[in-house]
Parts: C-alpha cells; structure tokens; sequence
C-alpha cells in the first residue's frame, strides 16, 4: 500500500457547494487519485468532497451519490496517515509475525474471519523471518506501525511481551511465559498428552520426540506434556530419542535422520510441530521406513498441510484460526475502549486421527 500525505489529504477543508453533473467516462489517471482529481471529475468543490467522504452535514443525497459513484469509478483512497491525523484513527488492525509460515497464515485467516464486516482493513507485517531478528522483532515492528498506521495490533507467537504501544496489543501463542499483554493460546500441554497417549494406547513403549526451539514456552510444554504421558504409562524417557528440531523443516530432517538411522530407532516419533512430524514423514519414505507399517508419526498443529501428507497425517489440533479471530475480537473491544474481563485465554487442543499411526510391528 503506498501512502501519501499531499496537503488535500491532510486539510480536508477549503470551500462548500457544488451539485451533480453529467455522468463522463473517467480520464486516465497516473499515480495516487487526489481530492483535487475527484472534486474537478465531479465538478465539485474540494469541500463538498471531503464532506462526503467524512460523512459531514450540508451536502445534498444527489450530491453524495455523485460524488461517490466518482470516488470508486476513480478508485480515490484516503492516506492511512491522513485519516490517522484527522481522526487520531485509521480503521487499521495490524498482524505481525516473524514469517508467513503454516502457522501464522492460519491466524491470518482468523484474523481476516473477525474484521469481516467491522469496517476495519488488516496490515500484515513480517520481521522477515531471519535468526538474528528474533530477539525483540516485536518492539521494532511496533515501533514502525503504531500510532499513524494501525490502531492496535495481534502479535502472533511474539518472544518477548513486555512491549510499549501506542495503542492495544493482544499476542497469540506468546512464547516467553505469561504475557504481561492480553493474549490467546492453545492447551499445549494438554495436547502433547493426547497425541503421545495415542501412541501408548496403540501399543508403543519406544517413543521418540522431536523438539522443538527450546527457549519457546510452547515448546516446553509440549515436551512436558510427552515426558508427563510416559511417566504415567511408567515408562522410562530415553534422552537419546529427544533430539531438537526447532520447529523448522530442515533441523528437522537432521533430526529425524538421526533418530531413524539409529539401530535401535523408535516405532513412534512425536513431533513438537506438524513441520517437523512431516520432515519426519520425508526422512523415512528416503530410508524405505513404511508408515504406519514400521513407524508411526504424530504431529502438532493441525495445518492444511497435515492431511495432504503421505499418509495424511495424525496430528493434535490447536484452533489456530479461532486464536487469530478471538485475540483480534479482543482487540477490537479494546480498541473500542470496552471493559474486557477474559484478557487471558487458553483454548483446548483434540487429537485428529489419520493414517500416519498404527500398532508396533510384531
């Protein structure tokens, strides 16, 4: 989106008056459409134009149909820096993530599911993803949208939450501890049982896991939750069978190669992510290991991806969409100045059963 902030923007007030004239096929027009553009098209007064598009009295309802049926033929947009200046509003919520992955494009969808109809418009905006930003991403990207082009914004699985804006912040998935912001997550320590119960209940007794980045809360809950299952089924954790896979794909691979290549490998493998459950899934079709024949893979997430795996994959579902929706209906409310009583949600996670699982092999 390019902004501008040309004086007409910006000062929306000059003369009144003006009426309906003759309907004519718009001229083409180069670059941003300016109020002057849309007041000389209508052949009326740069007032009577900001009037209409600010909802102000004095202007006629022929007047304002004109004037409008101009403004989409021309395809006239207000700055969001203009409209912020005027209003000390922008209608603008803003999604930040570290990268558009699985995870975060399925909070998008949620985040676009509640806007829907509240007159609101969405900026997504990534920090891009690299290692070396990781740290404190979110006070630089808040810093860059807040106050002129957004008036509250959802960080999705921020790594620090103790962050000052101008405006409410609600966090999905925040991965530090308890978020000193309002914020909406998933059981994950409850999932992590259910998916590694599963496996126990099919008969499993040699159970790997692939981790996840260790200094993320979510991650270690999701080991908690599989060391917790085995304990209960008293079964020893062999520490051998743990290794790390960040959530990302390619350390991953690493993993699960590491893991299936070993001569006493595992008949199951947990994994933290559904990333690192179908890196898992690739490693073993390339070492010939039938699943669920010879192993058998549970991941975490439930992301589109998940079913269109070879086999569709068993996995553990977060509601990661209704995260997204229920932390921006939040901010909405907050935005709004409304009293919000429930600042701190955890939603239950459901084990979804596919074909990646099956008994041990006699």
């Amino acid at each position: 989106m390019k902004l501008d902030s040309t004086p007409d923007d910006v000062v929306p007030a000059l003369l009144g008056g003006g009426g309906a004239g003759t309907t004519m096929p718009a001229p083409p027009l180069r670059g941003r459409v300016t109020m002057q553009q849309v007041a000389a098209e209508a052949g009326v007064s740069i007032s009577t134009v900001s009037k209409v598009i600010n909802g102000r009295y004095g202007v006629s309802a022929d007047t304002v149909d004109h004037v409008t049926r101009v403004i989409d033929r021309l395809g006239y947009e207000a700055s969001l820096i203009a409209r912020s200046l005027r209003n000390r509003r922008t209608n603008v919520v803003g999604v930040l993530v570290m990268d558009f992955e699985p995870f975060s494009t399925e909070v998008l969808k949620g985040v676009a599911d509640a806007i829907h109809g509240t007159g609101y418009e969405l900026i997504a905006y990534s920090a891009g993803g690299h290692v070396e930003a990781r740290e404190g991403w979110e006070r630089r990207s808040l810093t860059r949208l807040m106050a002129t082009l957004v008036d509250g914004a959802v960080l999705v699985t921020p790594t620090v939450t103790d962050v000052q804006a101008d405006g409410p912040v609600v966090a999905v998935d925040p991965q530090a501890g308890p978020s000193a912001l309002p914020a909406v997550a998933a059981h994950n320590l409850q999932g992590a049982r259910l998916g590694v119960e599963h496996l126990l209940e099919l008969g499993h007794t040699r159970i790997g896991m692939i981790t996840g980045r260790s200094d993320l809360m979510s991650a270690q809950q999701r080991e908690q939750g599989y060391r917790e299952a085995m304990a209960a089924a008293g079964l020893d954790v062999d520490e051998a069978l743990m290794p790390s896979g960040g959530f990302e794909p390619d350390l991953s691979q690493v993993a699960a190669r590491e893991l299936l290549s070993r001569a006493d490998r595992p008949t199951a493998v947990f994994a933290a992510n559904d990333l690192s459950a179908l890196a898992t899934l690739e490693v073993a079709r390339e070492l010939g290991i039938e699943v669920p024949g010879q192993l058998s893979v549970v991941g975490f997430d439930n992301i589109p991806e998940s079913v269109l795996a070879e086999p569709p994959l068993t996995t553990v579902q977060q509601p990661i969409r209704r995260m997204g929706q229920e932390a921006t209906e939040m901010l909405l409310a907050l935005i709004a100045g409304e009293d919000v009583h429930d600042l701190d949600r955890t939603l239950d996670t459901s084990l979804v059963l596919r074909s990646s699982t099956a008994p041990p092999p006699s």
